[in-house]
């Protein structure tokens, strides 16, 4: 997460270009939105497993990281594919998610602009979809993404699941029993990965480079392969110091 803010100031101060991430998690992690309250999660059970808990600096509801690919678009807030309003943007970086998940084999469409979480909601993001997020033919949700924008820069990033149990997040939600039995159900019928959606296994390195060319074909840019900059890597392990590993930033109420 600190990665991801570092890079998107150094886009909006204009000392780094416009980036398009792909990354996994090691360890596995589920991440929080946001505002969402740290309540939601059963932090300890978590643990025990093995889990990292973070919190993003998006908003949305709560995702395990794992066996997926994570994508995260960057850039100064004057730039043209990621100016205007929040849903703008998120209408032109969803048709990039669009074409790369059709050259994937995946067929799929946007939501509609009306589409949103009711209050009633889980604390799982892939439960429902909101505006513009990518859902297949048969209506599942097979993208959660989130955006955050400040004066100088945006940063939108999701999570795209490429194989596994889409409702393990719930075993790791603070729900009872009854409750639990019913989102897994839940998000069994109303999510989906890649290779469900496929009936085959997408690599990591195969996914990125479908999404790559999809965004490159919607954005109209052409990406040149690119590593971190001292700078960007100094900031990241200061907002990570700062902010991200901060117990009143990841576990607020």
């Amino acid at each position: 997460m600190a990665v991801d803010e570092a890079i998107a100031r150094m886009a909006g101060q204009g000392r780094v270009p416009p980036t398009l991430r792909f990354y996994a998690w090691d360890p596995p992690c589920i991440s929080l939105g946001r505002h969402q309250p740290i309540a939601d999660i059963d932090v300890d059970k978590a643990k025990a497993h093995g889990l990292d808990v973070v919190r993003r600096p998006t908003g949305g509801r709560a995702i395990l990281h794992v066996d997926e690919i994570t994508y995260s678009v960057a850039g100064p807030a004057d730039e043209p594919r990621l100016r205007g309003m929040v849903m703008d943007c998120y209408l032109r970086l969803s048709e990039g998610l669009t074409r790369g998940l059709e050259r994937l084999g995946v067929h799929v469409y946007k939501a509609d602009a009306s589409a949103r979480a009711g209050p009633d909601v889980s604390a799982a993001c892939f439960e429902v979809p909101s505006a513009y997020e990518i859902l297949t033919v048969d209506g599942r949700k097979i993208v959660g993404s989130a955006q955050v924008r400040k004066r100088e820069w945006v940063l939108q990033h999701g999570a795209i699941p490429l194989y596994g149990d889409i409702a393990r997040l719930v075993d790791y939600l603070a729900l009872d029993e009854e409750v639990r039995h019913a989102l897994r159900d839940a998000l069994t019928r109303r999510a989906t990965s890649i290779e469900r959606a496929l009936g085959r296994t997408v690599t990591f390195e195969e996914a990125a480079r479908a999404l790559a060319q999809g965004f490159s074909d919607a954005l109209n840019v052409e990406f040149t392969e690119g590593t971190l900059t001292p700078e960007e890597q100094e900031l990241a392990r200061t907002l990570e110091a700062e902010i991200y590993t901060q117990t009143d930033w990841t576990y607020r109420v």
